[in-house]
């Protein structure tokens, strides 16, 4: 690729056009985390939030965000998507909880902003329902693990140093 797609000849934005590309089974895999007290991790995991269960409430927040992506992404095509996986783990010894989204979808675009959205908002989910007790909570990591379809292929992330 040698130049940005979202942008015609003449430099100015546009959604790009898929009109033409092949119909094909497409999976994105995406991570990240929130890092917080242990005291707040306490809470998440046993669920004695005031709030109720927060990563509940956060994986159906990560599975609205990825069907309405289009509406966040200004460039974004509206997809079909055909499965959302939102699962959540909690990491006692970096007192943090590690995120991940795989969205599917058969179509002529991929899903990798989908599965990005999906990560960033059940991570400020949690973020939300948590800051009355913890307003220091960082959100790091975030990034696309792996994708497949389309004419671009497979992409398969580096590990983090």
């Amino acid at each position: 690729m040698t130049s940005f797609t979202h942008f015609d000849d003449a430099g100015q934005a546009h959604m790009v056009d898929v009109g033409d590309k092949a119909v094909t089974h497409r999976v994105a895999v995406a991570t990240g985390a929130i890092r917080m007290q242990p005291m707040t991790l306490d809470l998440v995991r046993s669920g004695s939030s005031k709030k109720g269960d927060v990563l509940g409430v956060a994986r159906i927040a990560a599975i609205q965000a990825a069907k309405k992506t289009s509406e966040l992404i200004p460039l974004c095509h509206p997809l079909a998507i055909t499965r959302i996986a939102v699962d959540f783990h909690v990491d006692t010894a970096s007192s943090r909880v590690e995120c991940r989204a795989q969205v599917e979808t058969r179509g002529q675009t991929g899903v990798e902003m989908e599965a990005l959205t999906a990560v960033q908002i059940g991570l400020l989910t949690i973020y939300d329902m948590c800051k009355a007790v913890d307003r220091g909570m960082v959100i790091e990591d975030v990034r696309l693990l792996e994708k497949h379809g389309g004419k671009s292929g497979s992409y398969v992330a580096p590990p983090l140093p």
